[in-house]
């Protein structure tokens, strides 16, 4: 029970990583609240949860906007008391270039993404900092890392949670806060199918691109979520500022 008594808080729970890290928190102590906007999913997965003996809420949200993100960390005080870990995994992609992206998929990747981050991160950090203790971890990527091809929107939001964690956890070490980033690689969720589509791929030939790398196959939601779950633990007591990349070898390939 590595999160036993904990309570976390994840945005994007309806589907893929978030689901996967819900339902992995709850199997490890955690009582939850999730949020995300497909309310059906949303209440599935509380369900699940439920069933297994645990405590979880869903609240329909919108990282995007402000008044949301201090909705959905008020309510999670106002259920369980207090909040331990953040889990800031929203996030939208669509394949373009610097000159095919358009102003609206721009901000919906990067406001979803990093502005998101920020905002539920601003909202939680004040009870953090009043228990003297939490971790935040951000779902960045590879991408976040190194970059991608038609992926310049994705890349910026990306790899500006890389460095927005970096420099909360230089501001709040020393307040018992952790801030760190989850970095996947290509991963079996809904977002691949969507990609390929959007680039044009048939579905076979899209994976074996994916499976160009060294363990030559893509990621489980799973594989994610078992990182996330040490990062938000104290098994990674002594873990900040860092970005942990999850993806069969790609960056190093």
């Amino acid at each position: 029970m590595r999160l036993g008594d904990r309570v976390a808080l994840i945005t994007g729970a309806t589907s893929g990583i978030g689901r996967a890290t819900a339902l992995l928190f709850a199997r490890e102590g955690a009582r939850l609240t999730l949020t995300g906007r497909n309310d059906e999913r949303g209440r599935q997965v509380v369900e699940e949860i439920r069933a297994a003996g645990a405590r979880a809420t869903y609240l329909h949200s919108d990282v995007c906007r402000e008044a949301d993100c201090r909705a959905a960390v008020e309510s999670t005080i106002s259920e369980y008391g207090r909040l331990d870990v953040l889990f800031n995994n929203a996030g939208v992609f669509f394949a373009n270039t610097a000159l095919d992206c358009s102003e609206e998929e721009w901000d919906a990747q990067v406001d979803t993404s990093l502005k998101g981050a920020f905002l539920m991160s601003k909202f939680a950090l004040p009870h953090m900092i009043r228990q003297g203790r939490g971790s935040i971890v951000h779902n960045s990527s590879g991408w976040g890392i190194v970059g991608g091809d038609r992926a310049v929107a994705y890349c910026a939001a990306k790899g500006g949670l890389v460095l927005m964690a970096k420099a909360m956890a230089i501001d709040h070490g020393r307040q018992g806060i952790r801030v760190n980033c989850v970095c996947p690689g290509d991963v079996d969720t809904a977002m691949l199918p969507e990609d390929a589509r959007n680039r044009g791929m048939e579905w076979q030939k899209y994976l074996e691109g994916c499976a160009n790398r060294p363990l030559g196959r893509i990621g489980t939601s799973d594989e994610i979520a078992k990182v996330v779950l040490f990062l938000a633990s104290d098994e990674s007591s002594f873990i900040t500022g860092a970005a942990i990349v999850v993806d069969g070898g790609g960056s190093a390939d």
